[in-house]
């Protein structure tokens, strides 16, 4: 190419290795949104599939499965949880979780009732008194919510009366809150048009959705690009300039 001049090794060999390390990243954001977009319309088609045996999948729960299930027992109604940051339709308010004793099972099983919206105070909304006696539940055997940093430690062991309230739902808490074992997952209640509970579930994904991993994809090949292009033009020949006569 007698439009550039000849590159040092060395040049050479960071911008190949540059390139294939930016679309190496760019691949693994396409994949992570593959990925994501199939974990969604497996949470989509779990709503509408078949009731499972509930002793299948409860401690061993399939990966990245979301078995639909019916289980029978008692509320623990006096130990409810209120998850204090979810919004639905931009309305601050609290998801509630109560504990559910299965038939003959020493375990717990957390029961996302669903979404109460605030009543415009700090104060939490008025919960409707749970059902007693035998309770027949259906519903998606799905992961806790996400968790993360909670300033102050353990906001459960904190409080004395109940509900209590956290930012976040940690299962290990809320076991030894209770002095019990709690299933690896809890059971997020089909919607019903006669209770006051919003019971619209989604897959949390927005703090990393598809569409995002897709975006940065595009920007790691963009970096790819770019090395390659300034590589070429830190190595074109200069035109030799005319002189005047």
């Amino acid at each position: 190419m007698s439009w550039m001049r000849k590159p040092s090794w060395w040049s050479v060999l960071l911008t190949i290795a540059g390139a294939l390390v930016f679309v190496r990243l760019g691949i693994w954001q396409l994949h992570r949104a593959d990925y994501k977009d199939e974990l969604l319309r497996r949470y989509a088609a779990a709503a509408s599939a078949p009731v499972q045996a509930f002793d299948a999948v409860a401690a061993q729960p399939p990966q990245d499965a979301y078995p639909r299930v019916r289980v029978q027992g008692t509320y623990r109604a006096d130990r409810l949880y209120l998850l204090d940051n979810p919004k639905h339709d931009n309305l601050g308010g609290v998801e509630v979780f109560a504990p559910f004793q299965l038939d003959g099972q020493p375990r717990l099983l957390m029961v996302d009732l669903g979404f109460l919206p605030g009543n415009g105070t700090d104060k939490a909304p008025q919960l409707p008194p749970l059902p007693s006696g035998e309770q027949t539940l259906q519903g998606l055997y799905e992961p806790p919510p996400g968790t993360g940093f909670e300033m102050g430690g353990n906001a459960l062991a904190q409080q004395a009366q109940w509900p209590k309230t956290s930012i976040y739902l940690e299962l290990d808490q809320v076991a030894t809150d209770l002095h019990a074992q709690l299933y690896p997952r809890v059971l997020a209640l089909d919607a019903d048009p006669a209770s006051i509970y919003v019971r619209v579930h989604t897959l949390d994904l927005s703090s990393m959705p598809p569409a995002r991993h897709r975006a940065y994809a595009f920007q790691w090949f963009t970096f790819a690009l770019a090395a390659v292009v300034i590589f070429l033009v830190l190595h074109r020949k200069k035109r030799p300039t005319k002189s005047k006569s």
